[in-house]
Parts: structure tokens; sequence; C-alpha cells
């Protein structure tokens, strides 16, 4: 061997001179959604000052120069305007995909009932014109207009104007997502790269230049896209931080509607927490955390219609864990007689979850009755309504009650679903009884609720 190695003893322990270490306080160990009413101090604030120096970086080069910095460095003395941000990097045509029209029945691409390529983006919004509504919104982000007419209606977006890039990109991202073509737009959001860094931050205000939408859209989005369903836990929780700090901050401004605004926000991330531990097949995981989401202290409790939907949101998370009477809990009133309607909801659903067809159907057939008086038709009750009545063999009754909605105008994925799933239990010849049912639904007029429809709503 080579002598030249020098060979050290191995030292045993030994106290340090130095005297005794203080020990640090242990950490707190509650996260974001817990209900705390502990003043925070705003996340966006420390950043802003963190990141301040790298407002010129794209979004992994200003996280990666932050994190490698050994000692915090102070902010720059001086801070460009927020206008001179480039985002020129979200406007490369190779970062969007091609719709095919091939995923469309042939009723919809009839050129008599497309849209006019001069029509304005919130125009295809309001008349559901989904899929066309995604193409401009590329055609105006990459400067790809078909034609001169098209280009004057859509104009093509100033990379330093932040405003309308994530407009125009959040209608991309949503309408893809009302199209079914979810997968598409999970590729196109990892064009964001990381929201949390710095470089979407306003360097003089601190606040996320990002719209909350597309923030809580581009989680899930990420992290289907990335492969990572972890991702989303973390970043939900991220945005749940800043979510109580904005209500600290607004109680203490006395500004109360910003106030609700936020609380609102941080108990619909609550939810989505317990939906993305589901879709991680955590349903463990997920039953604790929803059992921990109540209404929480006066700071952070929503009151109103508001607090009635998520309170549905949480039955309808306990329903699909296989819990019916914590999903009975979560909307039973305090007086226990189940007059609310969402209690019926619930309560139906539940006898169809334990297999209960017959008294199921009896709730659905009360419900609707009470509703119809009212001169509401809710289509959701008579899907439910229809399947009931098909477990209980009565198929023609419910195709009947499914043709019903259809002229009735009502067009969701889930009621064609069935529709043409009756048409295949119900004869040999299902596929003209499509083909037609497709005709009808692209003869009714447009509404906000989407009016085309892709070959999978009509099993084609």
């Amino acid at each position: 061997m080579d002598q030249s190695i020098q060979r050290n003893p191995p030292k045993g322990h030994a106290r340090n001179k130095s005297g005794a270490r203080p020990s640090r306080p242990r950490s707190s160990t509650k996260g974001p959604l817990d209900a705390d009413e502990a003043p925070i101090t705003s996340p966006v604030a420390s950043q802003a000052a963190r990141f301040s120096s790298s407002q010129q970086a794209s979004p992994r080069t200003s996280l990666s120069l932050a994190r490698s910095s050994p000692v915090p460095r102070s902010p720059a003395p001086f801070s460009a305007p927020v206008t001179s941000k480039d985002f020129s990097f979200l406007l490369r045509p190779e970062i969007y995909h091609q719709l095919s029209p091939l995923s469309i029945p042939a009723p919809f691409r009839n050129p008599s009932r497309q849209p006019a390529p001069e029509t304005p983006i919130p125009d295809l919004l309001n008349h559901g014109h989904f899929r066309a509504a995604a193409i401009a919104a590329v055609q105006v982000l990459t400067s790809s207009p078909v034609s001169a007419t098209t280009a004057a209606a859509h104009p093509p977006v100033d990379p330093t104007d932040h405003a309308r890039v994530f407009e125009l990109l959040y209608t991309r991202l949503a309408c893809l997502c009302l199209i079914d073509a979810t997968s598409l737009a999970a590729q196109e959001s990892k064009a964001l790269e990381d929201l949390n860094s710095g470089f979407y931050l306003d360097p003089l205000s601190g606040a996320h230049l990002v719209p909350w939408e597309l923030r809580v859209l581009g989680v899930r989005l990420q992290a289907i896209g990335f492969g990572d369903p972890r991702r989303a836990v973390m970043s939900y929780y991220e945005l749940a931080r800043e979510a109580r700090a904005q209500i600290t901050q607004a109680g203490k401004a006395h500004d109360h509607s910003a106030a609700e605004l936020w609380k609102h926000r941080l108990s619909e991330l609550g939810i989505k927490v317990a939906g993305a531990l589901i879709e991680m097949d955590d349903l463990a995981g997920a039953a604790e955390h929803l059992a921990t989401l109540g209404d929480g202290p006066q700071p952070f409790k929503i009151d109103g219609d508001e607090q009635r939907r998520l309170t549905m949101s949480r039955a309808l998370l306990w329903l699909h864990l296989g819990d019916v009477e914590a999903a009975r809990r979560c909307v039973r009133g305090k007086d226990g007689k189940g007059e609310s309607t969402s209690e019926r909801i619930v309560d139906a659903l539940a006898d169809m979850a334990d297999g209960e067809y017959e008294s199921a159907l009896k709730k659905w057939q009360s419900l609707k009755d009470s509703m119809e008086e009212n001169g509401v038709h809710d289509e959701m009750v008579g899907v439910n309504l229809a399947v009931c009545l098909l477990y209980t063999g009565n198929m023609p009754e419910a195709r009947d009650t499914l043709e019903a909605l259809v002229d009735a105008g009502l067009t969701s994925h889930t009621l064609l679903f069935n529709l043409t799933t009756m048409y295949e239990l119900c004869t040999d010849r299902h596929k003209s009884l499509k083909v037609k049912l497709a005709e009808r639904v692209a003869s009714k007029p447009p509404s906000q609720q989407g009016w085309e429809k892709t070959n999978a709503d009509f099993k084609l």
C-alpha cells in the first residue's frame, strides 16, 4: 500500500469544549389547512423581497438561483416595472397541440353550425363553443391567425402583457378540460414550470401575477403532466398557506369582502386536497383529511350558499370513499329531520350506494315532483331517477325519462352517456339511434353549458 497516505485513528466521542448548545424550540407541525387564529406573516411579501433580483429570469432559472445562494441577498436597488417581464416563453407554437376534428360527430362539423373564424373569444365561450375558443386562444398566443379577418378579430398578444397572456392561457387549458382533452391540457401546462417561482411575483407589491383560477387549475394539470400526483397535494398546501395569510391581512384591514373571498378559496382547497388523495388511491388519507374539514373557527368560517355547496362536496367525497353514514352526517341539519334538498339528495345517493334501489327510487321521484312544482327541472335528479328505474326493471320508463331531459335542452356528458347505454341495452340497432341523438343535440341552440360534443359522449 502507498505509505504516503496518512491514517488518522478514529476519534471517540468527546464533549464539545465550547459549552452546551441551546436547544432549538420544537417547530409547529400544523398545516396551512388547520384552523388556527394566530396571525401569519404573508409569504408573498417575503418571496417578493427574496426574488426581486431575478425578475428577468425564467421560472426555473430564478428558483434555482435563489436556492443556490448561500446567504440572503438584499433586494436590488432598482425594480423594473411589471410590464417589462417577458413571457414570450409561453407564446412558442410548439407548446400547443392541434385539435383534430375527427373526434367530433358529423352533425357538429356542419359548417353552417360552426361559428365564424372572426367570432370574439368571449362570444365563443358564452355560446358553448369551447373547442373553437381553445383554438382561437392559441392563435392569439402564437400570433398565427388563419386569415386577415381572423387576425383583425384576434390581434396578437404583447409578451409583456401578463394579464392578457394568462387570461388566454387559462381559456385554452380550461376549454381543453371541458372538451375532454385533459391529457393535452396537462402537457401544455408544463410550459408554466414552477408557478411558485419568484419570477411570477410583482417585484413592487409582491402580488402574484398569475390569476388564482389558473394557479389552481395548473396544480392538477401539472401533477398529471409530470406524472407526480403528490405534487398536487404539496402545491395545494402552498396555496392554502397563502390563502390563510391573506385572510389574516384582510381581517386586520377590515376588508370583509376580501376576507370572504379568501375563506371560500381556502375551503375549496381543502376539498381539492381530498380529491387529490383519492386520485392517489390514498383512501385512508383522504378519509382522515375529510374528517378534519369542519366548519372551523370564526376567522376561517364561510356562510350561506357557499358553505352549503362545500358541505355537499364533502358529502359526495364521503360517498366516493364508501362511508354513507359520514356523508349523511355532513349534510344533516341541527333538527335532524332531513327536509333540506341537500339532505334528501345525499340520502337517496346513500341508498343507491347500499344497493337499495327501490327505496332510492321513491326518494328521487318525491324530490323530482317537489322540484317541478317550483318550476325546477334538475338534470342530476332525473338521471339518478332513470338509473334507479333501470335497476328495478323499468327500462322503457328509464329511457323515456332520459329522452325527456334531452327534449328539455339538457345535454351533459352524463345524460348522453347513460341514454346511449340505454340504446345499447334496448336494441342491436343502437348505432342509428346514437346518430339520430347526435343530430338532435346538434340542432339545439348553443348555450353556456357547451354545445359541441365528442364521439365519446355518444359512445360512437
